[in-house]
């Protein structure tokens, strides 16, 4: 076989993923029709879970198969009366259903590529291997979750009444946060903390979730033995796909917590070198763990679109912006050393414009829509980063999630009608806006930190609650600071596409692992408000949306200052909290809520909202009046 019948069958291998897709998305087509006898599989999901079927459940559990979010179960479930202990085990039960309809699925994958004799028998091991961890990976990410997230976090949480700082201060004086890169304490963990009869202690994966880690090692190593029988004809990266699974063997082996780092740095270091168009992705993000970071438990296939061909569009227009505001502030040496880390780390970005193909563990409570890394700064600095975007993915998404009321009644219909005409029939501009706020995205969490960043920053938890804010706005400075005139024709889409993220990530305030975004969005309506691209009347209850040039150019203004604030914080490693604080606070809530009286209002207003009506299909409009 040569390169481009590997390509070709590569392509095979990217059409069907587009079609599974689509026929998953058939599920969301019967809700909107309203052909329930075709969703005999979402009235099993009910009944596994002892619940009558009604037509929010019928959404929410939809949701949960085709999109692997449970938000919308959860405010069901509250809605119903259930208590914390019945709604963990019910999202519990709700996490095995879909991880078999998930796994059957990717199985038929394996099988097509098997039984159509596709790409070589390398890269079918690669498969292969990949889908055995990841039925380990699976199977251990109940009782992480239920260890990690509603065990131990949830015992602090009421130790210390919800006080997240006093959490941080006593994690960090007991010595509960592990060591990394020069004996510092690490941004994040590869273990998980243990009771003791004094509190708790740190333990290793390997010693906490000893079963289930020996398990992933098992089949890691069975992975390894196999592909060393086998040749990589096709990239000669054979001996870099061994180096990174055995890097993966030593590092869940490991069982001295203040070691994990480095050889999970090392997994890293290994898995940078690897640079096909298919690509294995692990244990790399740390969302879900607000207080010590431990990392999830992921593991992937990603493939890179066949026809997708590397530039530097926005790669470039980050750097020209991210150079402008470098050169607004008095040079200091300090400044100039994160500036370059980081201008470096942009020049090592590779870019994987793709699909993911086979997901297990974590993943399935929620895909990326995309990702930049590794996390560590320290590999960074060597190798650089890796982005991944999965634009075709989320387009056809976007394209086939129902509409609902709560958009209808809150951002109007004149707002959706532009929004959805855009969506369904401007592939090519939709693909620009894309690359302006979710690639720009993944680029701008590469600007204005080094290897030190996080862990001084986030001494009272906050990072990640700023760092999501800061990468977004990477990529609209990108397009706001940008003199070229190639992109001036997306103007009212970017603005669109930002109205509807910010106001949308209200949703998420009671889902503690995307707490991060939930702030973002906090942050940006800040800016939507203070221009008055947004009004908000609370005694009429209606939000006022103006999309004008004059309300844009006001909205550019305050980015601009800003971001600019922002990165001489991050330039200067102050707290995070301290700026968010800005913003947002917690006093009598147990969530962030903003600090703009006002803007507070339609907070509250429009998270109500979303509990009474969030699940409730828009019948006022349809798909056919825009797809042509």
């Amino acid at each position: 076989m040569n390169k481009q019948q590997f390509l070709n069958d590569l392509q095979k291998i990217y059409n069907y993923l587009d079609n599974q897709k689509a026929n998953t998305n058939e599920l969301i087509k019967y809700l909107e029709k309203g052909e329930f006898e075709k969703l005999s599989i979402i009235d099993d999901f009910a009944q596994i879970l002892g619940l009558n079927i009604s037509s929010d459940l019928r959404f929410a559990l939809v949701t949960r198969v085709v999109n692997l979010r449970d938000d919308s179960l959860v405010q069901v479930l509250k809605k119903l009366g259930k208590s914390e202990e019945e709604i963990i085990e019910l999202q519990e039960r709700a996490f095995l259903f879909v991880k078999d309809f998930w796994h059957k699925k990717h199985k038929e994958l394996i099988d097509f590529i098997s039984q159509n004799n596709l790409l070589t028998p390398f890269y079918k091991e690669v498969f292969r291997g990949v889908y055995n961890v990841g039925l380990a990976m699976s199977s251990w990410q109940s009782s992480w979750t239920k260890h990690i997230i509603n065990g131990v976090n949830k015992e602090l949480i009421s130790k210390f009444d919800g006080n997240e700082e006093k959490i941080m201060k006593y994690l960090e004086d007991e010595k509960l946060l592990d060591l990394g890169h020069g004996g510092i304490t690490a941004d994040r963990v590869y273990s998980a903390l243990v009771k003791t009869e004094n509190g708790y202690q740190s333990e290793a994966y390997i010693k906490a979730f000893k079963k289930e880690c020996t398990a992933v090692i098992d089949a890691l190593e069975s992975f390894n033995d196999n592909l060393i029988e086998l040749e990589d004809d096709i990239y000669n990266q054979k001996w870099e796909h061994i180096e990174y699974i055995q890097a993966l063997i030593v590092a869940f082996s490991e069982d001295k917590p203040n070691s994990l780092v480095e050889k999970w740095a090392n997994v890293d270091r290994a898995w940078m070198k690897i640079k096909t168009p298919i690509q294995i992705g692990h244990p790399l993000e740390y969302y879900e763990d607000h207080f010590r970071k431990a990392v999830a438990l992921e593991w992937d296939i990603r493939v890179t679109n066949p026809k997708f061909a590397q530039n530097d569009h926005r790669v470039n227009k980050i750097k020209k912006a991210f150079t402008k505001i470098f050169n607004s502030f008095i040079e200091d040496k300090s400044y100039k050393k994160i500036f370059d880390f980081s201008f470096s780390s942009l020049d090592k970005v590779q870019l994987y414009v793709g699909r993911p193909a086979l997901f297990f563990g974590a993943e399935l409570n929620g895909l990326f829509s995309a990702q930049v890394v590794p996390n560590d700064e320290v590999v960074s600095k060597e190798l650089g980063k890796k982005i991944f975007a999965f634009s075709d993915e989320i387009l056809q998404s976007s394209r086939a999630k129902p509409f609902l009321k709560l958009s209808q009644e809150i951002l109007g219909q004149e707002f959706l009608t532009k929004d959805r005409n855009f969506l369904f029939n401007e592939t090519s501009s939709w693909h620009s806006v894309y690359d302006i706020s979710t690639i720009g995205h993944e680029y701008g969490h590469i600007l204005w930190c080094d290897e030190e960043s996080e862990s001084i920053m986030n001494k009272s938890g906050n990072y990640k609650n700023i760092e999501e804010f800061k990468a977004t706005t990477g990529g609209l400075i990108s397009y706001l600071l940008d003199d070229e005139k190639d992109e001036t024709h997306l103007q009212e889409q970017v603005l669109i596409d930002l109205v509807k993220r910010s106001v949308g990530l209200i949703s998420w305030m009671e889902v503690g692992e995307v707490e991060p975004y939930y702030c973002e969005g906090l942050i940006h309506l800040s800016g939507l408000f203070e221009s008055k691209v947004l009004v908000w009347k609370n005694d009429t209850e209606e939000l006022k949306i103006d999309l004008s040039d004059e309300k844009f150019e006001s909205l550019k203004a305050w980015y601009i200052k800003t971001y600019t604030t922002l990165a001489k914080h991050y330039l200067e490693k102050k707290d995070a909290t301290q700026f968010l604080n800005i913003y947002a606070t917690k006093k009598d809530s147990k969530y962030f809520m903003p600090n703009d009286e006002n803007i507070n209002s339609f907070v509250k207003y429009y998270f109500k909202k979303y509990q009474e009506i969030g699940q409730e299909l828009d019948i006022l409009d349809k798909k056919e009046n825009y797809i042509k």
